[in-house]
């Protein structure tokens, strides 16, 4: 060995121990924060089933290639990191004599030709995610760049070092080449031997730059290891287990069903059981998460996908679910030595470490333990309330998470604790919440008057009560059964039912509200009481299945409602209408005219999947039962779609900052040309027709559900 190859050696191994002494403490550090969130015993079932999710996402960038060019680039850029990590531990053979290569694979054709091409088509497709990363920099002008709030030095960081990796790599297998000591032939290594034939033969090159390689990573890993914070760069490890461990445990995102309330144990809670003195009413410190939620927060990479998808940001509202997660994580981290050292209050509020045990704890730790995790009045809290009622829960945040963040479950754990111990809410809420407890509906409506749509129809609603036997229980929920423009759509689908003959029947006056307004507020009280109730009516009348034209309904009957032990088949009506219409037995006669458009709406399309049937009625209908006529497609559709501003409760809370969200969808929509907007929920119904008013398109715009449009098209009369 030369004195070269003696430095070159000294310093790699020795910046390299630095480098793992660091990783080493920064890993076990990581690991004691993520312990100390509370148990979920819901994330070990079927870990075959999560394996095959997690490398599906992982390997085959499912979630990336959402964003096609910025996926494949990703995709290559995450390979390269992985696969040439190798090339890293082999640059430890080549700084100590420039013809050292990795034992077994280090000459193998096969492992040539793989890292070769990944390592020069990492290159293009990292300075492509660096050029994304530029052109979308925040700035004043542009508020909405995914990339406002994030830590920018950090992915800037993180690139430069991959790409000079890349760089090295290419290089020192190019003076290999030219020294004649590249182990693979020209058919697996074309670039390296090209660029051989341009460089000097040195042996000296081959270490220096191998031992360069090894500094420029060794700097990475000791700049993560100080920052643990730095998402960007610890996601390449963490994103492995944060989606390995997401809620459903399958490709689907967590939406559909809110992740319930769980006891001292990590079991779903019952409020009849509840002990007070043990469990958790939400969560009001950070440690009150579970372990999976401190896990989401330490693996965001500040991507902002989240962020430029979110329906509350893109109208200036201060909630951005990035922003939200990485305070909760910086939060987090910063309050990890105060509650590592035995730091933290009792149920009873109490601390339950000594000051002996805590001298020790920095003045930081000790600050943001008295932060509230939500503020309020004159109070600099973790999260500000305007940001936690913001939220439309409408799930668009978790849908483009390419980590399985789960955004929305965090925030009802935070609504649950302010609403059922602070009682604290927007107070226009209070109304919806006092309607549900005392008249089983959020509008207040008397309850004796659920069947009042059945009247005037020219056929007679078979109800449970008489004993009709039925296929299907129509649920008609609060909305169609009390709100006027909702009660239409009851109306049309009683008929279309009833014209395509489907046996069905309604629970009338003894159907009550899902409980779907209280959960998303956060009033897990609320929502049990109802669907405790709901849950023993269904079970009474033997229901196996139910068609409901709310998705709000639909979805907490058919997912939530199975946390109570509630088994049994949930359809849509446009599911069971397309159905109908695809079987012959309703069959479309008149076209629709003017130009249509869709809205999917939030907790059928995204939460549920539901995007196809809408659109196969609806084309139907538009050609009047021909081949199917074109919709006229929003910018923002199906899994992208935007949210019309009624989910999570804010249908009953007032829209006070930025641009109302309904208002932004509805312009949308109008920009299609269409005259007619199709709905398939009664919430969003109410806000694009509000939206349209607002708009003052009224006279030339009409919004009516699929229901309606079809009915028509069977049936061209008066709805």
């Amino acid at each position: 060995m030369g004195g070269v190859q003696i430095v070159t050696t000294v310093l790699a191994f020795a910046i390299t121990a630095v480098a793992v002494v660091l990783a080493v403490r920064a890993v076990r550090g990581m690991l004691a924060v993520i312990r100390l969130g509370q148990p979920d015993s819901s994330r070990s079932s079927d870990k075959g089933a999560r394996l095959k999710v997690m490398l599906t996402e992982t390997l085959g960038h499912t979630r990336m290639l959402k964003w096609t060019a910025v996926g494949v680039a990703h995709w290559f850029v995450m390979i390269g990191f992985i696969v040439l990590s190798l090339l890293v531990l082999e640059a430890y053979f080549e700084v100590v004599t420039a013809t050292g290569e990795l034992p077994i694979i280090g000459g193998w054709g096969l492992f040539g030709i793989v890292t070769e091409w990944i390592g020069v088509l990492g290159v293009p497709a990292i300075l492509y995610l660096m050029a994304i990363r530029l052109l979308n920099r925040p700035s004043r002008a542009s508020r909405r760049s995914r990339f406002t709030g994030s830590t920018m030095w950090q992915g800037y960081f993180v690139e430069w070092v991959v790409l000079l990796v890349l760089i090295f790599g290419t290089l020192i297998r190019g003076f290999k080449a030219a020294n004649g000591h590249l182990p693979y032939p020209t058919w697996a290594a074309p670039v390296s031997h090209a660029l051989g034939d341009v460089l000097p033969a040195s042996e000296t090159a081959v270490s220096a730059i191998a031992m360069i390689k090894i500094i420029v990573s060794m700097v990475w890993v000791i700049v993560i290891s100080l920052n643990v914070t730095m998402g960007v760069a610890w996601h390449r490890f963490l994103a492995f287990f944060n989606i390995f461990y997401k809620r459903s445990g399958s490709e689907k995102p967590a939406l559909g069903a809110l992740k319930p309330m769980t006891d001292s144990t990590g079991q779903p809670l019952n409020f009849e059981e509840a002990d007070p003195e043990k469990d958790l009413f939400g969560v009001a410190q950070v440690e009150q998460f579970t372990w999976k939620g401190l896990l989401d927060f330490s693996t965001c990479t500040e991507c902002g996908r989240c962020q430029s998808q979110c329906p509350a940001w893109n109208t200036a509202k201060p909630l951005s679910p990035k922003l939200l997660i990485t305070s909760l994580r910086d939060h987090a981290y910063a309050k990890a030595p105060y509650l590592l050292a035995g730091g933290g209050k009792d149920m009873a509020g109490e601390e339950k470490a000594t000051q002996e045990q805590l001298a020790g704890v920095n003045v930081l730790a000790l600050a943001e333990a008295e932060r509230p995790l939500v503020g309020g009045f004159d109070v600099n809290g973790v999260i500000d309330p305007d940001v936690l009622w913001s939220c439309t829960t409408c799930g668009a945040c978790v849908e483009q998470c390419p980590v399985d963040i789960e955004h929305v479950d965090h925030i009802i754990d935070m609504r649950r604790y302010q609403v059922m111990i602070e009682s604290s809410f927007p107070a226009e809420a209070g109304v919806m919440l006092r309607n549900l407890e005392n008249k089983g509906n959020p509008w207040g409506a008397p309850p004796n008057t659920r069947e009042d749509w059945t009247k005037g129809l020219d056929f007679t609603v078979p109800r449970v009560s008489d004993g009709a036997e039925f296929e299907y229980l129509f649920w008609v929920g609060c909305a169609g059964a009390f709100e006027d423009k909702a009660k239409k759509t009851t109306r049309a689908v009683a008929t279309l039912l009833n014209e395509a003959g489907v046996s069905f029947a309604i629970l009338g006056n003894n159907e009550t509200c899902t409980g779907d307004p209280a959960r998303r507020i956060g009033n897990e009280f609320v929502f049990q009481m109802l669907a405790q109730q709901n849950v023993e009516t269904l079970k009474e009348a033997g229901v196996l299945k139910i068609v409901a034209t709310c998705p709000h309904c639909f979805n907490s009957i058919g997912n939530e409602y199975q946390q109570l032990g509630l088994e049994v088949e949930v359809v849509h009506h446009t599911e069971l209408l397309a159905h109908l219409v695809k079987t012959g037995k309703l069959t479309p006669v008149r076209p629709v005219e003017g130009g249509l458009t869709y809205h999917d709406p939030c907790y059928l399309g995204r939460h549920n999947r539901v995007f196809t049937p809408p659109r196969e009625v609806l084309g139907a209908a538009l050609s009047g039962g021909g081949d199917g006529g074109q919709i006229r497609e929003m910018q923002r559709t199906m899994e992208r779609s935007f949210c019309c501003g009624a989910g999570g409760a804010r249908m009953w809370m007032e829209e006070r900052i930025g641009k109302r969200i309904n208002v932004e969808r509805t312009e949308e929509a109008l920009a299609t040309g269409a005259t007619t907007i199709a709905v398939g929920c009664p919430f969003c119904s109410t806000m694009i027709t509000d939206g349209v008013n607002t708009t003052g398109s009224g006279e030339s715009v009409e919004v009516v559900d699929v229901a309606t449009v079809l009915l028509r098209s069977v049936k061209p009369v008066a709805d």
